[in-house]
């Protein structure tokens, strides 16, 4: 568009008094914009100073030079047709101005200040002439169909939350009928007060109700063999269950396997591996997939010496609600909460309270089939939240329901029976329980952690384990975003996320099902769904200079990105998440969006002003995660916590999206170090966009080195974690980095 500029000044919030205004005005003339100053631009007289420009003068492209762009948001949108640009003067320059000190006198801290305040304003002007406004990317046809994954509780649930919002669904389903493992349970727990007493299954009348609706198609003893296309515009392949498709992944076959299979010394594990497709096998349209596959026990057979498989009576507390429906339980019944031995004070793989209160179910089980019958609950750590607590003391309360905490050391036959040793109990004693039968507290291992359920046709892989980050869960960030999956438009809920009870399942699968829904309505608008809601732009590919390097398909975290046969990236808009990770990735800078790209965000560094004769102005830059880092130093701000004066911050949306040209430019600019902020990555990760940071630290890393061969130190360079409530610690983070480039003295380059 022809772009028509208009700069408005705040003076309020402290912004005047603490920056020169005057000097503020002149960065934005610099740059060839008249900017006008008001004392509150967020009032509806400022807003009325700004709209008036743009009904009278045309103005499309605003930059707004007042609070942090993570504020009065809506304050400053004056439609879709018009491109803003912030400069954060409050929070990034007046609010974090260094104290006075014998270091800086008060007309030092002004000034400084405003040199800050005068760069955000370079920046913010440079931003708005080098972005434009994004044309939405929206499919030709879109299909609002929802493929539900599974027929259990989960699954029923989101089918017919989605269908009473008036979409139709399809429920796939492995088995021969609905209703999953609850059709095993003998009882459920209790779902209102006095949350003390066991209920019959409300399962049934769930499947009979599913079956009632009719925006609900239920296709049973079928599996998904293939997801293809992306949301909005997925085809899915279906097969009969049990049976094999084209597209089974074979056995995975190491180097060395391989080399043996060569010579004949092996037999090749997918030799006569026949794939099997039923005739009828074409592609049904979706727009969007909630997985609800469930659970499998957990296997326990590695703790010998709990003797299961090897001892008659000791079993999973699975297969002991299966004795349980149908027929009477044994009068005395122990129930191992963890597996003890060198393991002592460790739960068994894949535990929580669900298999605590597990056990508490089935301990009545034990006793309402038997007047004088024992059930004794070993546990290390016994989990009731909520309501569930009353359930807890309920059974607390029976005479027959013995609780400790026990290390269980051997199982072993005795008699006709059992002896079950234990150690370290509350009563300080080894103990010896003759027991009929051992329970064994299997945990919930979701249904993805061994095979590709999903199946889908990504460049990526069939499934969710390319990052190996959350033992086989089907998550993207637990916290932030419960449902989403590392696949846009697909949504998981159940026990393939965490184990869960009925009620807390329910409630996740209503929470699934709405993202299932927005996904479809976002990719119908052409705008992200989540992080970045409602983010209408999209990467842009200049593919006559690819080098098919596939470092964007490969580093990219949701598998936006396939590839043809020679490794040209095809892109997929409506998975992708705007995290700009492939932007980044990209040694050819071929790959940016509209409003933020390689040359823009380049163009804002280098229109940051570096003294090249006065030492104590240093300048570096910080390239600040806007999910945690940049909200941090806000948060720091708002506190009135001083911020070191010589550095300058840009907003990113993630670090995976920081394009080493960016440091490189910097440093040609003269700036005298980098220091990238962002999320918590490895065990402890928060970044939204799962692998950013650690992304971000790699790719550092390896400038590192090209910076020696060019005589800079690599200490100019870093990557720093901060978690977003870490708003007390970010200056000394950004502190104790500037204190080292000051060490090392100015950038050699500086001046030329």
């Amino acid at each position: 568009m022809d772009k028509k500029y208009g700069a408005y000044i705040c003076t309020g919030c402290g912004i005047g008094d603490a920056l020169d205004v005057a000097a503020l005005t002149k960065a934005a003339s610099e740059n060839g914009m008249e900017a006008k100053t008001h004392e509150a631009l967020c009032s509806k007289a400022g807003r009325e100073l700004i709209e008036n420009d743009i009904t009278n003068d045309g103005v499309n492209t605003i930059v707004v030079c007042a609070c942090s762009p993570r504020v009065m948001k809506d304050e400053f949108n004056f439609g879709d047709d018009k491109y803003v640009t912030r400069a954060n003067l409050r929070e990034g320059a007046a609010w974090c101005a260094e104290e006075v000190s014998e270091k800086r006198s008060a007309e030092k801290v002004k000034e400084f200040a405003t040199e800050k305040g005068q760069d955000y304003v370079r920046m913010a002007c440079v931003q708005a002439k080098k972005g434009d406004v994004p044309d939405p990317y929206k499919l030709e046809t879109i299909n609002k169909k929802i493929l539900v994954m599974g027929g259990g509780i989960a699954g029923m649930t989101a089918a017919m939350e989605a269908a009473k919002a008036g979409y139709a669904v399809t429920i796939i389903e492995a088995q021969d009928k609905l209703g999953g493992k609850a059709l095993g349970w003998r009882k459920q727990f209790p779902t209102a007060a006095p949350w003390t007493d066991l209920e019959e299954p409300t399962v049934q009348a769930m499947v009979d109700a599913v079956q009632a609706e009719a925006g609900i198609t239920v296709k049973a003893s079928t599996e998904v063999a293939r997801i293809a296309g992306a949301p909005g515009a997925y085809k899915v392949t279906l097969k009969a269950a049990g049976t094999k498709s084209e597209w089974d992944a074979p056995k995975k076959v190491g180097v060395d396997e391989q080399d043996k299979i060569s010579k004949g010394e092996m037999e090749d594990p997918n030799a006569g591996l026949q794939p099997y497709m039923s005739a009828d096998a074409a592609a049904e349209d979706f727009g969007a997939v909630v997985l609800a596959t469930g659970w499998n026990p957990a296997d326990v057979s590695e703790y010998a010496h709990l003797g299961y498989g090897k001892l008659k009576g000791v079993v999973t507390n699975a297969e002991f609600e299966k004795l349980a429906k149908t027929g009477k339980v044994p009068a005395n019944v122990a129930f191992v909460q963890s597996p003890g031995g060198a393991e002592h004070d460790q739960d068994f793989p894949y535990c929580n309270s669900v298999t605590s209160m597990v056990a508490l179910k089935q301990a009545r089980y034990v006793r309402e089939d038997n007047a004088a019958g024992k059930a004794y609950v070993l546990y290390q750590h016994m989990r009731t939240p909520g309501n569930m607590e009353m359930f807890y003391k309920g059974a607390q309360n029976d005479d027959g329901i013995f609780m400790t905490k026990a290390t269980v050391t051997q199982v072993e036959e005795a008699g006709n029976g059992l002896a079950v040793h234990l150690k370290d109990t509350l009563l300080n004693e080894d103990v010896t329980l003759n027991v009929d039968m051992v329970v064994l507290a299997a945990g919930m291992v979701p249904t993805t952690s061994d095979k590709p359920t999903i199946n889908l046709a990504y460049r990526q892989g069939p499934a969710f384990l390319d990052l190996e980050l959350f033992d086989g869960y089907a998550d993207s960030h637990f916290i932030c975003f419960p449902y989403e999956t590392r696949r846009t438009g697909v949504y998981a809920c159940g026990g393939v996320r965490k184990a869960m009870n009925m009620e807390e399942t329910i409630d996740d699968a209503c929470g699934a099902a709405l993202k299932a829904i927005q996904s479809i309505e976002s990719a119908d608008r052409g705008v992200a769904v989540h992080p970045r809601s409602n983010d209408g732009t999209y990467p842009e590919f200049f593919f006559q200079r690819c080098t098919q390097c596939k470092r964007c398909t490969e580093e990219c975290p949701f598998g936006a990105l396939d590839d043809d046969e020679k490794g040209t990236p095809k892109p997929n808009p409506t998975r992708c998440r705007r995290c700009g990770t492939c932007m980044g990735a990209c040694p050819e800078r071929i790959i940016g969006f509209k409003n933020y790209n390689i040359d823009q965000v380049g163009s804002m560094v280098k229109s940051i002003e570096v003294p090249d004769d006065d030492e104590d102005k240093l300048r570096v830059i910080v390239f600040a995660c806007e999910n945690d880092a940049y909200p941090a130093l806000d948060m720091a701000a708002m506190r009135k916590l001083p911020q070191n004066a010589l550095i300058r911050v840009v907003s990113v949306r993630c670090l995976g999206s920081v394009n080493m040209a960016w440091i490189k430019d910097a440093l040609s600019a003269g700036m005298d170090g980098a220091l990238l902020l962002g999320c918590k990555f490895g065990d402890d990760y928060q970044c939204h966009f799962v692998k950013g940071s650690e992304l971000a630290d790699k790719r550092m890393a390896n400038i590192g080195e090209t910076l020696g061969s060019l005589g800079l130190e690599p200490e100019r360079c870093a990557v720093r974690q901060i978690a977003i409530n870490e708003y007390n610690k970010v200056d000394a983070i950004i502190n104790e980095f500037v204190e080292a480039i000051v060490d090392l003295g100015p950038n050699p380059f500086k001046g030329f």
